[in-house]
């Protein structure tokens, strides 16, 4: 009789993950832009690869994929004929450097692009931010044109000791849909970054297609406005212009009228600044306001401390003339923002000898001695008080009616959820390493490139199911058991763990069982669609 054998392989999410790549067909349109290769793997499935290890929940380097695929389906994951030992480092690596040599940036575009318009996603307005990721490795040698400069810069990781690159990033507007992602030179500033970055994602844009593009006030400068004359930009005014800085002052809250999002106010104003005709939009806000001001007061509560204890330490010393007692004080308190030192100079005559000086007698040498105590500035105060809560956003947008005022407070709101959920995904332990380790900056940055796809295909699959929710009046418990319409796809992820696929080999040939699928399962993988769903059917 012959043998029947049982084997069990790890499915959990990764289906989901697998189901997503087909449907936007991350594979083919990847294979079609790179070229034949005559690989084995080719490079389209080598990136699916690297997406579903970086989407795998378990932090595993990208040396070890093949590792990560030795208990998983990887037919049903990728293709019939693939083997997680064909998944070795030495073929991804060769397929990094063939997304290199066809560029990184512009194959990821690509895919982006159509996967939005395959799913009918429009954006009116797209997010730029940057990031650094820090880099293991010395990476020595001669600049080559187009390839990122892997060196020392500001690190928003709090790690200066570790060599960096700087990562730009698109999205759409608050759903951390990523467009475009873009590695830069570790020490590049936003300042310059953000124009070059704007031009390359425009100059790839289809006709018509035209969004607003937010920025932080890095963006912001006489140089980049002219510059982007072309580009409609919605970006937030530095305090730096002696303008803006005046009119945050100026303008109380009560001048200001009130905004539909409550909490808010805002008064409208049309300027030019850098030879550009704009719209500046003074904010406040309420919740900003009171957390700026228990903000204040901490800083003052601190300088007050400090500059009291060093006080207390230049009144024990004596100063050789009042000139150099001033000097003194004046060094010391030009240090303080909001306290001063209401001071006296007192003369200590030094005679030759202790005892009251005889009646007449002349003072070997004369000292200065500082008494007075420490007080508030109050006026200092006032004038930070005033700027409480208070920002001025621009737009070249100078038509109220296509970008009302309400709009684009809530257009600028949505610059720290975008952006800043896809810096946060990135960084993950569990889906990439804190820092990168590859033979070159060129895989590196093709390696930038496979996380901001990983990014995509979680963010597209987090929006299809919150969407199909909706629209269907159904919801998932989230992680405390209540109903959800907006469930996270790491919740989703975590939902489908211990998801097996059982193999029984038999003499008439193979069959496979999808175990410990429940009714949540079943409904999360029907509103995903059935490129999701095939992922999880039982075969013959």
């Amino acid at each position: 009789m012959a043998e029947i054998t049982y084997a069990t392989q790890r499915l959990d999410h990764l289906g989901i993950v697998a189901g997503i790549c087909r449907e936007i067909d991350l594979a083919g349109q990847i294979d079609r832009i790179v070229g034949p290769t005559n690989r084995q793997v080719s490079v389209g499935e080598a990136v699916q690869a690297m997406v579903l290890n970086a989407l795998g929940f378990v932090s595993r380097p990208l040396y070890l994929t093949s590792e990560f695929f030795a208990n998983k389906p990887v037919e049903r994951l990728l293709r019939p004929g693939l083997t997680a030992e064909m998944l070795n480092d030495d073929s991804l690596g060769r397929a990094l450097d063939m997304l290199y040599e066809a560029g990184p940036t512009e194959i990821f575009a690509q895919v982006a692009s159509h996967a939005l318009r395959l799913w009918g996603i429009q954006h009116r307005f797209v997010h730029l931010d940057t990031t650094s990721l820090s880099v293991e490795g010395e990476y020595e040698g001669p600049e080559e044109p187009g390839v990122v400069h892997i060196t020392h810069g500001y690190s928003r990781d709090g790690r200066p000791d570790l060599k960096q690159m700087v990562v730009a990033l698109l999205t759409s507007y608050r759903s951390a849909l990523p467009l475009w992602i873009q590695a830069l030179d570790g020490n590049a500033s936003d300042t310059h970054i953000f124009p070059q970055v704007i031009e390359a994602y425009i100059a790839q844009l289809q006709e018509g297609e035209m969004p607003y593009l937010v920025a932080d006030s890095a963006l912001y400068s006489e140089e980049n406005l002219q510059r982007l004359g072309g580009v409609r930009w919605l970006t937030r005014v530095p305090e730096r212009i002696g303008l803006a800085r005046a009119l945050i002052e100026a303008v109380s809250a009560s001048e200001m009228q009130p905004a539909g999002q409550e909490g808010y106010r805002y008064l409208e104003l049309c300027t030019t600044y850098g030879g550009v005709r704009q719209r500046w939009l003074i904010v406040w806000s309420e919740q900003a306001e009171k957390r700026e001001r228990a903000t204040l007061q901490k800083r003052v509560s601190r300088e007050r401390d400090k500059a009291e204890q060093a006080w207390k330490g230049l009144l024990r010393h004596e100063f050789p003339s009042r000139e150099a007692a001033e000097e003194a004080v004046e060094r010391l308190t030009q240090r303080w923002a909001y306290h001063q030192v209401e001071v006296r100079y007192r003369e200590v005559a030094h005679y030759g000898r202790k005892g009251r000086p005889a009646s007449g007698a002349v003072p070997q040498r004369v000292g200065w001695r500082l008494e007075g105590e420490v007080a508030k500035r109050p006026e200092a105060i006032a004038q930070a008080e005033r700027r409480l809560g208070k920002f001025i956003l621009a737009t070249n947008e100078l038509d109220e009616e296509r970008l009302p005022a309400e709009e684009m407070l809530l257009a600028y709101k949505g610059q720290g959820v975008g952006p800043e959920r896809g810096f946060r995904f990135l960084k993950d332990p569990w889906f990439f390493a804190d820092s990168l380790f590859l033979k070159s900056p060129k895989r590196i940055m093709a390696l930038v490139m496979v996380m901001g796809l990983a990014l995509l295909v979680y963010a597209l699959a987090e929006h299809k199911l919150r969407t199909a929710l909706q629209e269907q009046g159904e919801s998932v418990p989230n992680q405390v058991g209540k109903p959800t319409q907006r469930p996270t796809m790491r919740r989703v992820f975590q939902m489908f763990e211990g998801i097996d696929l059982l193999v029984i080999s038999t003499p008439e040939g193979v069959q496979q069982q999808v175990l410990n699928l429940k009714p949540i399962h079943r409904l999360i993988l029907r509103l995903l669609g059935p490129n999701v769903e095939k992922c999880y059917l039982d075969t013959s």
